[in-house]
């Protein structure tokens, strides 16, 4: 019974697994929908698709080594697909350069550095240390992977701002990272479990800075609001108090405005004698 007991709680985490790693899979979307709409790929680097994919063959090879891990296999092959769509989108809008670079990435990581390690373990290894050794290759990769977002919660801290660290996103990945963690660790299998428990650990620690960080964002932007309404207010009170002038101080200053026209172009002709019976300006009364 505690087998049956095991194998079903194992069987559940990796459903949870699959369906919170399929979400994850998907929160590129609407970057990719953005590049759509402009017809460019705006600065987005391909890095993080071409690392996703050679992860997501890395685990299904590993899989494949090892036995009943059918929800590693199932996510991953689908993360294969997604991530394919993404890099040949980004390929399809990305500037020449750019587009150069993603292709060198993929022929030295995917293509290169996946055949490596497929040759190697397949003509030195054997058996169930075949298995290890790419479990353990993995193991550290997925580390890597996990580590990648310090250089956003350092870009956090330094512009106190979350624009680039979304909650949802931090969210997913730390409930992906405790799924997995769980599967792992009932199929006994550490390098399933251990790099989950770093990306637990980074997830919680995003989540904290986006709530720090979003706050004090809401507090400048409070404070930017409440500065423009008073310096509205200090405007509107000033206008309040500037003169009215009644009707017939203003067609005084424009009877004026003509006489001083007049004189500039014909100061010795006739029409200088009617400066005497021009009327004269009233005292502006505040």
């Amino acid at each position: 019974m505690a087998g049956i007991s095991v194998h079903v709680w194992a069987s559940a985490f990796g459903v949870l697994g699959d369906i919170v790693s399929f979400i994850v899979f998907l929160s590129p979307l609407p970057t990719f929908y953005t590049i759509y709409k402009k017809k460019s790929t705006e600065g987005y680097q391909s890095i993080p698709y071409v690392v996703a994919l050679f992860s997501c063959i890395l685990w299904i090879y590993y899989a494949l080594l090892m036995s009943n891990m059918i929800f590693i296999i199932t996510i991953n092959t689908f993360g294969c697909f997604i991530e394919t769509i993404y890099v040949g989108f980004y390929l399809f809008y990305a500037p020449k350069k750019a587009r150069v670079q993603t292709v060198k990435m993929l022929l030295l990581l995917v293509l290169g550095g996946f055949g490596a390690i497929v040759l190697v373990t397949q003509f030195l290894f054997k058996g169930a240390v075949r298995g290890q050794i790419v479990g353990w290759i993995c193991l550290v990769f997925s580390l890597c992977t996990f580590a990648a977002p310090l250089c956003i919660v350092r870009k956090v801290i330094k512009t106190k701002s979350v624009e680039y660290m979304p909650f949802l996103l931090s969210f997913f990945l730390t409930l992906s990272a405790v799924m997995w963690f769980f599967y792992g660790l009932l199929i006994k299998d550490k390098n399933v479990a251990i790099p989950n428990i770093l990306g637990f650990i980074f997830g919680i620690l995003q989540m904290i800075l986006y709530v720090i960080y979003n706050k004090k964002e809401k507090n400048i932007i409070k404070e930017q609001k409440l500065r423009e309404l008073q310096n509205h207010v200090v405007i509107s009170e000033e206008q309040k108090n500037l003169p009215q002038l009644t009707e017939e101080q203003i067609i005084d200053i424009v009877k004026l405005g003509a006489l001083v026209y007049s004189e500039k172009f014909n100061a010795r002709g006739p029409e200088a004698a009617k400066v005497e019976n021009m009327p004269k300006l009233q005292t502006v009364q505040v």
